[in-house]
């Protein structure tokens, strides 16, 4: 086994050590991350509820944070970042898995994904803020929210007018 005195055991793990922590064990992190998610706005419902706005119905595109809770973006939108306000700048990476930039300058030609609240035809216009282009997604999803409360989800399909 060479000159050497040195053991060559190898220290296995404990055997617990590949094992979750039980459910209702203390997590010390878990008030900063609630915190997080709500600053952020990561408040979208979470599995296996399904992924509707709470406000106005409509469905959006649900991702978990790497906090663990989940934020409802905007269905199918990116946009410019530099028109997205600082705080509701949301990026997915390749897993999936979303994140805000918060006050982080974007770099030159970056795109996000926008929040669904603040896309939300249930916000006032106080919470939304003066984005001219959110108010026109604010009016295309009150338009859809109307839709869906009438039972119709088809928005190719035009009421019959007579």
């Amino acid at each position: 086994m060479g000159d050497t005195d040195a053991s060559r055991i190898i220290p296995l793990p404990d055997p617990g050590g590949h094992r979750q922590r039980p459910p209702d064990a203390p997590r010390p992190w878990e008030k900063t991350d609630r915190a997080q998610a709500a600053l952020e706005g990561a408040t979208g419902p979470e599995p296996p509820a399904p992924p509707d706005c709470p406000d106005c119905g409509l469905v959006g595109e649900r991702h978990v944070t790497y906090y663990g809770t989940h934020v409802l973006l905007e269905p199918g939108m990116e946009a410019p970042a530099h028109m997205v306000p600082v705080w509701h700048r949301w990026y997915v990476d390749s897993n999936g898995t979303a994140w805000n930039s918060r006050e982080d300058e974007p770099e030159p030609g970056a795109v996000c994904c926008v929040p669904h609240r603040i896309a939300c035809p249930g916000l006032s216009p106080e919470e939304a803020g003066l984005w001219r282009w959110l108010d026109a997604v604010r009016e295309e999803n009150a338009r859809g929210a109307r839709l869906h409360a009438d039972g119709n989800t088809d928005p190719a399909v035009f009421p019959d007018a007579g």
